[in-house]
């Protein structure tokens, strides 16, 4: 017997404009269940359903496999999991129109040549086919978008600090009318966004990330018009510019991630004047651990972070690792705590994170979302642990 507000499987179909085959499809593979199974088998659908279709239906558009699919959608129609997903949706749309527009160009291009000289420029051949490959990246940036928006996102709801991470990250950094500023791995551009009231007009902002998806997201944030802003994709082992050029270089929450961190540091050493400022900013070992708590309070075996990134560049060590390098340092701490009352958004962060969480919880995630919406339900309290290193040559 159909219940209330369920839609039978073709009722679903037919309101989605899809075949209803594409319903039992997904259905077969795990990444559209029906949200209802009579005893004779009768699948219904919800409201509900739709949100996740809409997510199934413009990843595939995109060109995601549906192995990818099912790797990179939750099934959760709350307003934060949505709005998140649809944000990101959007930066992959705007990905796939410029990208559109390159391979339009490089077709024109090639074509104009080949008819000009009657031969196959094959300089201009090969830059189409690097185009046309490009979607290959775009799961990772779909990724990587996806987590990062999920870390932003629980700090800038539920920290008591009302200054902000970025507000205060830019106060620290002292900019002043006419320097020259380097950022490596700038993300998506959020330090500038958040503080392009402040900027001064005279200014010479470089903007970096071994990312060329964050870059497009910092360039569609800030503004191609920004005549201060120029943008440039590069591994910070190696940095592309010459000795004492820039009098500040900030590395938001990077420099962990470095293979070579003293191949790094001598890297910003040489690029910055002899006058200029490093700013990287770190976590401390208690960083966040009622989060590892909660997980492993769930089920022993999750880590949400295979490598303690504190331990490679962090609070405690971060002293040591500068100071061959830099011969005045000062640890500056953020002085803040989450009190997050809602679990969908601390349900995000912990998907997000860089471990083998989502071996243990996707498969018991409703488990998961209850167990984390009782420990929420009073306000559920996270330590913050954070700050950064100035360091002076």
């Amino acid at each position: 017997m159909k219940k209330d507000g369920y839609y039978s499987s073709g009722e679903f179909a037919k309101m989605a404009h899809v075949t209803l085959r594409t319903i039992r499809y997904y259905d077969k593979q795990d990444i559209l269940k029906p949200s209802f199974v009579t005893e004779s088998g009768a699948r219904f659908y919800t409201d509900e359903d739709f949100a996740r279709l809409q997510q199934i239906l413009l990843l595939k558009y995109l060109g995601f496999s549906l192995d990818d699919i099912r790797e990179m959608t939750i099934d959760d129609s709350d307003y934060h999991f949505m709005l998140r997903s649809l944000n990101i949706q959007l930066k992959l749309v705007r990905d796939r129109i410029e990208q559109m527009q390159l391979v339009e160009k490089a077709i024109q291009d090639t074509a104009d040549a080949i008819q000009a000289d009657h031969t196959l420029n094959w300089s201009k051949m090969l830059n189409l086919i690097h185009l046309t490959n490009m979607e290959k990246s775009m799961k990772n940036q779909y990724q990587n978008a996806s987590n990062i928006s999920a870390r932003i996102t629980l700090h800038h709801l539920y920290s008591q600090n009302k200054e902000g991470w970025f507000p205060w990250i830019y106060k620290k950094s002292s900019i002043q009318s006419g320097m020259r500023i380097l950022e490596i791995g700038c993300g998506d551009g959020a330090l500038w966004t958040e503080n392009l009231s402040q900027l001064p007009g005279s200014l010479s902002v470089t903007l970096s990330d071994i990312s060329d998806g964050m870059l497009r997201d910092a360039r569609r944030a800030i503004g191609a018009n920004d005549t201060r802003f120029s943008f440039h994709t590069f591994d910070c082992h190696t940095i592309p510019f010459k000795n004492d050029s820039f009098d500040l270089v900030i590395a938001n929450h990077v420099l962990f991630y470095c293979e070579d961190l003293p191949k790094v540091c001598r890297e910003i050493k040489r690029v910055l004047k002899p006058t200029g400022r490093l700013i990287c900013s770190t976590y401390g070992n208690r960083h966040m651990q009622e989060v590892n708590w909660l997980v492993q309070n769930f089920d022993e075996r999750i880590i949400l972070s295979a490598d303690k990134l504190y331990e490679k560049f962090g609070r405690e060590n971060g002293l040591e690792i500068l100071s061959p390098f830099f011969s005045d340092i000062k640890w500056e701490s953020y002085e803040d705590t989450l009190l997050v009352p809602d679990a969908e958004p601390l349900i995000s962060y912990i998907l997000s994170c860089h471990g083998n969480q989502n071996q243990y919880i996707l498969d018991h995630y409703k488990e998961f979302r209850s167990y984390v919406s009782k420990k929420t339900s009073s306000g559920f309290s996270i330590t913050k642990d954070a700050g950064l290193f100035i360091c002076a040559n």
